[in-house]
C-alpha cells in the first residue's frame, strides 16, 4: 500500500525543513538561539512572576534598566553567570546548571513501523524509517 504525501500548514515544520532539516551547522545555530531565548524568556517570566518592572528589578541587582532590557533580549549572548546568581537571587529563586549530552547519530536505532506514527516524531525525508536516539 502506497503512502499518501503528507502536507503541512505548520508555518515553523516549513521553514524547517526549507532552511535546517539535516544541515549541522544550521541545527548548531539553531540550537544556540533557542537556548539564548530559553535564558532570556525566564529572567522575563520571574520578573513579571514577582510583579517587578525592570527598573525595580534594576535596584534590587544594582544595575540599570538597559541591563535588565540587553539581559532579557534573545539576541544577548553575554549572560554571565554571575549576574543570573545576582538576577535569581534578588527574586528568591535557586540558579541549577545542568549538563547534558550531545546527540549522538552512531547511537541510534532504526525502527520499521506499519502503523500511525504521530506528527511529534520526527522521521527521514523517505517516511520510511524513524530514528530513535538511544
Amino acid at each position: 500500500m502506497k503512502k499518501e504525501k503528507q502536507y503541512t500548514t505548520d508555518g515553523i515544520k516549513i521553514l524547517h525543513d526549507l532552511f535546517v532539516r539535516d544541515d549541522q551547522e544550521m541545527l548548531s545555530l539553531l540550537k544556540k538561539e533557542r537556548e539564548k531565548a530559553n535564558i532570556a524568556q525566564k529572567i522575563y517570566d520571574m520578573r513579571i512572576g514577582e510583579g517587578l518592572t525592570q527598573k525595580q528589578l534594576a535596584d534590587r541587582i544594582g544595575t540599570t534598566p538597559s541591563v535588565i532590557s540587553r539581559l532579557e533580549d534573545s539576541d544577548y549572548d553575554g549572560h554571565s553567570l554571575k549576574m543570573l546568581q545576582r538576577i535569581a537571587s534578588a527574586l528568591n529563586y535557586q540558579l541549577d546548571i545542568q549538563f547534558t549530552k550531545n546527540f549522538e547519530p552512531e547511537k541510534t536505532i532504526k525502527l520499521n513501523w506499519e502503523f500511525n506514527i504521530p506528527d511529534s516524531i520526527k522521521w527521514s525525508r523517505n517516511n520510511e524509517e524513524c530514528l530513535f536516539t538511544a
